[in-house]
């Protein structure tokens, strides 16, 4: 692992018991905790992976950057079989107690510990702006590389263009190291990748607490005021 990414894993190390605190601590301007925009982004990945691939629970899926594990509870009853894997072991220790369906492992971030063609999704969600940016092209093409032919790749990330996206990702101790990356930033990796098919749509322009919401915040998926925004390609 390099210095670097050796680093960032440390950091996260040392929120392996704290890291919903120092999100909501992070955004608590908004009235939201880390469980909305979780619930949030979970909902978006079925309904994407519904859309694109089918029914998910005929699937299995990746989490690139795992963490602690926040989504799983809410994904692993929709999908076949789901796996995490993340540089911090510690992080991946607690995921483990918390996840006793979904299967862990650690990695170096430069390899993902799979066969080649493992997985029918794979997905990262606020991971990328912690990975430096000379290795930005290797995650997206290991993300490829551990996809079936026809897998769908999903990559959340911050709107560097939203303001209070700005704020919150200021606040937060563990984004000093952030490197934004606006849609465009994104699609071009993955093209270069060998991804095709590929699709960004922001979201969190309003609250989506609800599927009705939800609807409403795809109106505007298009425009790029969400607080976040994610790519979708085929492997």
């Amino acid at each position: 692992m390099d210095p670097q990414q050796s680093q960032t894993a440390k950091t996260f190390d040392s929120y392996k018991d704290t890291y919903s605190n120092a999100v909501d601590a992070s955004v608590s301007f908004t009235g939201l905790s880390t469980d909305f925009f979780t619930k949030v982004k979970a909902d978006y990945i079925i309904d994407v992976t519904q859309a694109r691939q089918g029914v998910p629970k005929e699937l299995s899926a990746l989490d690139v950057g795992c963490g602690v594990g926040n989504y799983h509870s809410l994904l692993s009853p929709h999908f076949k079989a789901l796996s995490g894997v993340d540089i911090s072991a510690a992080c991946v220790e607690t995921a483990r107690g918390r996840n006793a369906t979904v299967d862990y492992k650690v990695y170096d971030g430069v390899t993902l510990p799979y066969e080649t063609g493992t997985f029918d999704v794979a997905f990262t969600i606020c991971v990328m702006h912690h990975v430096p940016p000379s290795q930005w092209q290797g995650f997206a093409r290991e993300m490829r590389r551990v996809l079936k032919p026809g897998g769908l790749a999903l990559i959340f990330e911050h709107n560097p263009r939203n303001p209070l996206t700005m704020r919150a990702v200021n606040q937060c101790p563990f984004d000093a190291d952030a490197v934004l990356m606006r849609s465009e930033t994104t699609e071009a990796l993955y093209r270069e990748a060998g991804f095709k098919d590929i699709v960004s749509r922001y979201i969190l322009s309003v609250p989506p607490a609800n599927g009705l919401l939800r609807r409403v915040d795809q109106l505007f998926a298009r425009l790029p005021f969400g607080g976040q925004y994610y790519v979708a390609a085929t492997a």
